[in-house]
C-alpha cells in the first residue's frame, strides 16, 4: 500500500501499520461521539455487487476496515446491513488485540445495531457468536415482545426516540457509556440519516477499479433530506488501483 498524500512520516515506501494508526487515529480528548463512516464503491458509484459489498472489496480495503474496528469504541451498523452481511460479534486476537490493549481500549468493541422495529433474530450470530453484548438502538414504539426477546438473548437495549430512532440522542447515550469513537459500517439508509442529522465527522471511502453498471444503489440512500456539506480531503492511499480516500468534516 502506497500513500499518495500525505507522505507517511516513517518513509516514502509502503505504508506501515504504525503509519495507518497515525493516519486513521481518532481525535484525542473527545467529549462527544465522533462518527467515522466506512464504505466501498465501484468506479461508477455502485455500493454493492449482488446486494453485497464483498465483491467490491480488496485486501487493502479490508486492512483499513479491520483497522477501523481496532481503533473504535463501538461499531455502528444498520439492521438491514447486519442481516444481509450476517453480522456476528467482532473478533480480535494476536496483533489486533495487542493494538487495542496498547491504545487503552476495551478488549472487544460491541456492535451497535440501529433498528426502528427491533426486527432482529435473537438466535442469530450477532447474539450467539460474540464476546461483547450487542447494543440494540431502537424505539419506544418497537414491539415489546421483540425487545424482550433480544434482551433475553443478551443484548443491551438503547431506547432513543418514540417511533423513529433519534440518532443524536442515541449517540449521546453511547458517549455517556464511554463509547465516543464510533465506526459506522453502513448501510446506505443509516448513512443518509447520519448526513441529514449532520453527524458524520469522517468518511473513509474505498473506490474499486470496476464498472458495475446499472442496478446498485448509492452509498447514501433514503428519504431524509440534507443540504450539501463540504468535506476536506485528509489522505489518499493506493494499492492495485484501489484508492482509499479519507475525508473529514470541513473546518472552513
Amino acid at each position: 500500500m502506497q500513500s499518495l498524500w500525505p507522505t507517511p512520516p516513517s518513509s516514502a515506501g509502503p505504508v506501515s501499520d504504525g503509519d495507518l494508526e497515525r493516519i486513521y487515529a481518532y481525535p484525542g480528548d473527545l467529549d462527544r461521539a465522533w462518527v467515522q463512516v466506512n464504505f466501498v464503491a465501484s468506479a461508477d458509484g455502485a455500493m454493492s455487487l449482488d446486494d453485497l459489498s464483498e465483491g467490491l472489496s480488496h485486501p487493502a480495503d479490508k486492512r483499513i476496515f479491520l483497522l477501523g474496528r481496532d481503533l473504535a469504541d463501538v461499531i455502528l451498523v444498520g439492521a438491514g446491513t447486519a442481516r444481509a452481511e450476517g453480522y456476528g460479534g467482532v473478533r480480535t486476537s494476536g496483533a489486533r488485540a495487542e493494538r487495542r490493549a496498547r491504545l487503552g481500549l476495551s478488549a472487544t468493541p460491541p456492535i451497535a445495531v440501529v433498528t426502528r422495529s427491533a426486527q432482529l433474530d435473537p438466535a442469530g450470530p450477532l447474539f450467539t457468536d460474540t464476546k461483547a453484548p450487542a447494543l440494540i438502538i431502537t424505539t419506544e414504539d418497537a414491539p415489546a415482545e421483540r425487545k424482550a426477546a433480544l434482551a433475553e438473548a443478551g443484548a443491551e437495549l438503547v431506547i432513543a426516540g418514540r417511533d423513529q430512532v433519534d440518532l443524536p440522542g442515541a449517540l449521546a447515550q453511547l458517549a455517556a457509556r464511554g463509547l465516543r469513537r464510533v465506526d459506522c459500517e453502513g448501510g446506505p439508509s443509516l448513512f443518509a440519516d447520519l448526513i441529514a442529522a449532520d453527524l458524520v465527522d469522517q468518511l473513509c471511502l474505498t473506490v474499486g477499479p470496476l464498472l458495475a453498471g446499472a442496478g446498485a444503489g448509492r452509498i447514501a440512500h433514503g428519504t431524509a433530506s440534507a443540504a450539501p456539506r463540504r468535506l476536506d480531503l485528509a489522505s489518499i492511499l493506493l494499492e492495485d488501483s484501489f484508492t482509499m480516500l479519507r475525508y473529514r468534516r470541513s473546518s472552513g
